[in-house]
């Protein structure tokens, strides 16, 4: 359950050259935490940043499941190993 101590990584206004490495390292982050569930912010007017996201989430091995936020398109919901 998202709460407002859920870790956010938020990717607005970032180039789509440097998200790989952004995600990458804040999931492999909060991995090492503890933490099984985060969030992630791309927002959502071209979808671009959303489908790069998706796509990164989708190969990365510590992602068990992801899904967009129902309540707020612009962020997807992240669950980890």
């Amino acid at each position: 359950m998202l709460t407002s101590k859920t870790p956010r990584l938020d990717l607005h206004g970032e180039e789509v050259a440097v998200i790989y490495a952004l995600v990458t390292e804040f999931i492999n982050d909060n991995y090492k935490m503890g933490n099984q569930e985060i969030a992630i912010v791309h927002g959502k007017s071209t979808n671009i940043l959303t489908r790069e996201v998706h796509k990164i989430l989708k190969d990365n091995p510590l992602v068990a499941s992801y899904h967009l936020n129902n309540w707020n398109l612009g962020e997807t919901i992240v669950y980890l190993k």
